[in-house]
């Protein structure tokens, strides 16, 4: 609690009341430049999902699928990598897969290709496709992937130019963003009724790189799926950007030999052991509105003891049904079975089994790779050190926990968390520096005088420079100062449900009347920080300020209270701390 000075304060004249109306609409012209949410710029779904991922992430990178920070995604058959290039030794040099072992010597040519070590797990997708592309763009704790994907309408890879590397056609396009520390995650996806996109030159994001970017954000707007149809979650469900699947990571699975340093993608993608209590939460109100149902239900697990759990998070959705299942090479089941759990079971193994069929029997157990399972409890992905298969009993176990069948060994717990209020939890930020003085108006709106609010505060969780989810509320309550001037009670100001205002509306605006004495501001933003505009990186905590018009012979009581937009199904969260001001405008005398 800030206590205003009572004496010694500059004489100012008292004015006589003026109406509601007026009062608030001198409110709102002193404060509108700072009075503003987030992501409101328009209603179309792709440039509010950029507005609001922004806000979370700062700036969001082009996707440049050929750019310095991208690779090329391979294809492996028999230990061998793949490529479709022309033939010199046969007439006209037409189109064929070069097959060459890790040192780059020729193995064979063959004119097709039906199946490969290591299928894409996907869904939908070419099991065996080769020459998409993937790029990585880090700052700080934030990263962004973006995957050019080559696949055809019958899921098959063909002699064809389309599959060559040098060939800009694609098929798929889509983003994720992710926080290291928040374990905030954002989906996207290009649009589901074009065929072919060309990464011969780079995508805008959504949004466009600002509220001010108009070209940007029209091309956006003809990029990607309004719907958010592609159920993304679903997969990349274990608390990490990427999943581990052996077609993503290449030779990082399997092989540890001269392989691994021809075939592997290195360290590009960035391992992380996620563990069952990490912060996860999806960026998107339009994404999660769409999804929000099977989101609520998901399940993160982790059975103590079990040879699975000292390296991964695994879920309720597919990363304890579909990857677990192909890692381990065991079928999905449980004991007794319900109804849906049936047909679920049913469904997944039904999935696998055109992976399976995909497959080499090269990389089979039997065959001379014995790649698959490609996960083993003793080594994981490292196979050169002959670890034994997960027994029988520990599959059956953690099925029974992937089917929500496990009971209390799975130790089960929502896989989404919820979004931080303002100083709560892991977000230690705080406003701070609270101070309250009058000042001069030239006549502002009938308004001679006026109290100036300042505070700081750094909007720092997740250590990204440019955040801007924080907006502050603040109630002013306006009271006769009492005879004996006591301070104030916690209970005179506005209270917290006043804040909240569960009966404004938006179409009040940015500041209205509760009552005949409590006025609210909402969406408070830093000074200067003017509507639809970016913020730039913070150097450290940023200045905030509200002008009230004042009134000799009043006390003013003044709450003021953070809130994040969640950018998800929960809307808003309120701080939980108390930041309360007062401050007794004498007359002169």
């Amino acid at each position: 609690m800030l206590a205003g000075v009572q004496s010694g304060a500059t004489s100012l004249s008292s004015l006589p009341q003026l109406d509601e109306g007026h009062l608030v609409d001198a409110v709102r012209r002193l404060n509108e430049e700072i009075l503003w949410a987030p992501a409101g710029l328009n209603a179309d779904p792709i440039n509010r999902f950029g507005d609001e991922a922004r806000s979370v992430f700062g700036p969001i990178p082009d996707g440049d699928c050929t750019g310095p920070e991208s690779k090329r995604l391979g294809l492996e058959v028999d230990g061998n990598s793949v490529e479709l290039e022309p033939n010199p030794f046969e007439p006209g040099s037409p189109l064929k897969f070069s097959h060459r072992d890790a040192d780059g010597r020729l193995v064979k040519w063959t004119k097709e290709i039906t199946k490969c070590d290591k299928p894409s797990l996907a869904g939908g997708v070419t099991f065996c496709g080769l020459n998409s592309r993937i790029s990585r763009v880090q700052r700080n704790h934030v990263e962004w992937l973006f995957l050019c994907r080559k696949s055809s309408g019958d899921l098959k890879v063909h002699a064809d130019p389309y599959w060559t590397e040098s060939d800009p056609r694609f098929s798929r396009y889509s983003a994720i963003g992710f926080n290291s520390v928040t374990g905030e995650i954002a989906f996207l996806d290009g649009r589901k009724d074009r065929a072919v996109f060309d990464w011969s030159n780079s995508f805008p994001p959504p949004g466009g790189q600002s509220y001010g970017d108009t070209i940007g954000r029209r091309d956006a707007e003809a990029l990607y799926d309004k719907t958010f149809a592609v159920d993304c979650v679903s997969c990349h469900d274990n608390k990490k950007p990427t999943v581990i699947d052996p077609h993503i990571q290449q030779a990082r699975v399997g092989y540890f030999d001269s392989r691994a340093r021809s075939f592997s993608l290195g360290n590009f993608l960035t391992a992380r052991i996620a563990r069952v209590d990490l912060p996860f939460r999806v960026i998107g109100s339009g994404y999660v509105s769409t999804h929000g149902v099977s989101m609520a239900r998901a399940k993160a697990f982790a059975i103590k003891g079990h040879p699975c759990f000292a390296c991964h998070s695994l879920t309720t959705m597919e990363s304890g049904k579909r990857f677990a299942a192909d890692a381990v090479a065991m079928p999905a089941g449980v004991k007794d079975p319900t109804l849906g759990q049936s047909v679920g079971i049913v469904q997944e193994n039904a999935a696998l089994q055109p992976v399976q069929d995909h497959r080499t029997d090269w990389a089979s157990t039997s065959g001379d790779g014995r790649i698959m399972p490609w996960m083993v409890p003793d080594h994981g992905g490292n196979l050169s050190k002959g670890s034994s298969r997960l027994t029988a009993a520990e599959w059956d176990q953690l099925s029974e926990c992937a089917w929500e069948n496990g009971g209390k060994t799975c130790n089960y717990r929502p896989l989404f968390t919820g979004c931080p209020a303002p100083g709560a939890g892991a977000d230690t930020f705080v406003p701070f520096d609270f101070s309250i003085a009058p000042m001069t108006m030239a006549n502002t709106d009938g308004f001679q005088s006026a109290l100036h609010l300042t505070w700081r505060y750094l909007n720092g969780y997740g250590d990204v420079p440019e955040r801007d989810d924080v907006r502050f509320d603040i109630a002013v309550r306006e009271k006769e100062i009492p005879v004996a001037q006591a301070p104030p009670a916690t209970t005179d100001y506005p209270s917290m449900a006043d804040v909240k205002a569960t009966e404004a509306s938006p179409s009040l605006g940015s500041v209205f009347k509760l009552r005949n004495d409590t006025l609210l501001l909402l969406n408070a933003s830093y000074s200067g920080h003017r509507k639809w505009s970016d913020t730039p990186p913070a150097k450290g905590p940023r200045s905030y300020s509200i002008t009230i018009p004042a009134v000799c012979g009043k006390r003013y009581l003044i709450r003021v209270v953070p809130k994040r937009f969640c950018f998800d199904n929960t809307g808003v969260v309120y701080g939980h701390a108390d930041h309360l001001v007062d401050y007794d405008f004498p007359c002169a005398r």
